[in-house]
């Protein structure tokens, strides 16, 4: 059936600010985090780009070829305030500048971000110079990230590893596990603070409870993450249990 006459359509200016996330195949965690931590006045979407089962330093340099084509397949005709690629030692291997040329060359944004960059950008605003990092990659994956952060001038002098090669795995680690592991590792550390490595570990949960125990910030990668596309966006917002960093850097609005 043909209508008498053509269907009337409204298309208004997109004024909300809009936020696009290269997800890896094998993340099962970070949409999530992001639902929970993305205040309901952006518009934000997800592409995913494939990625191997096992993790190694070869198989996340090797996903550097994917993430341009993964970019392209955000909404054309969108313009983006900032595009993520959450993958933080997939970054650190790759290199921030190689993430955010191979992003702009696909897709329309004004910014280019990444967990480490996030986490760079969020130490410089909590005043943080040395880490204890816990990550559930082994130590040889692990180490190009401590590389990176000490180039920026942040120190991991003490680090801990679950060592788990899959990524089906570093899913189902529990809360339990990543507190206790926490606080065994930071122990009598001299560090400012704590780092929880990875997009895909369950992590969101333990924040609070692990900055009561530990008395200084947590941070994990989802949560430096969230806050910093805020902050490229101008429009962040606190967020109640998202720790140190949400509560005394974000900047307008509360939710809880």
């Amino acid at each position: 059936m043909t209508p008498k006459a053509p269907y009337r359509y409204h298309a208004p200016p997109l004024l909300r600010p809009t936020l696009g996330v290269v997800v890896l195949a094998a993340d099962e965690t970070i949409e999530s985090d992001l639902r929970h931590y993305f205040p309901a006045e952006i518009d934000w979407f997800t592409t995913r780009v494939g990625s191997s089962t096992e993790v190694s330093s070869q198989s996340l340099a090797d996903i550097a070829s994917r993430i341009g084509p993964a970019a392209s397949l955000f909404p054309h005709g969108r313009k983006f305030k900032a595009i993520a690629y959450a993958c933080t030692s997939g970054a650190a291997e790759i290199g921030p500048d190689g993430v955010a040329s191979r992003i702009k060359a696909n897709a329309d944004t004004e910014s280019v971000t990444d967990p480490v960059t996030a986490l760079v950008a969020a130490c410089g605003a909590l005043g943080i110079k040395r880490l204890g990092l816990l990550s559930p990659y082994v130590a040889s994956v692990s180490q190009k990230l401590r590389n990176v952060l000490l180039d920026n001038g942040i120190a991991t002098p003490v680090f801990g590893s679950f060592e788990v090669a899959k990524e089906a795995t570093v899913v189902r680690i529990d809360a339990q596990s990543i507190n206790d592991a926490a606080l065994d590792l930071m122990a009598g550390a001299d560090v400012d603070a704590l780092f929880l490595s990875c997009t895909n570990l369950q992590t969101r949960d333990v924040i609070a409870p692990l900055e009561h125990a530990l008395g200084k910030p947590v941070l994990t990668s989802n949560q430096v993450l969230a806050w910093h596309m805020m902050h490229l966006t101008q429009a962040g917002t606190i967020v109640a249990d998202g720790g140190r960093l949400f509560n005394e850097h974000g900047r307008a609005g509360t939710r809880g």
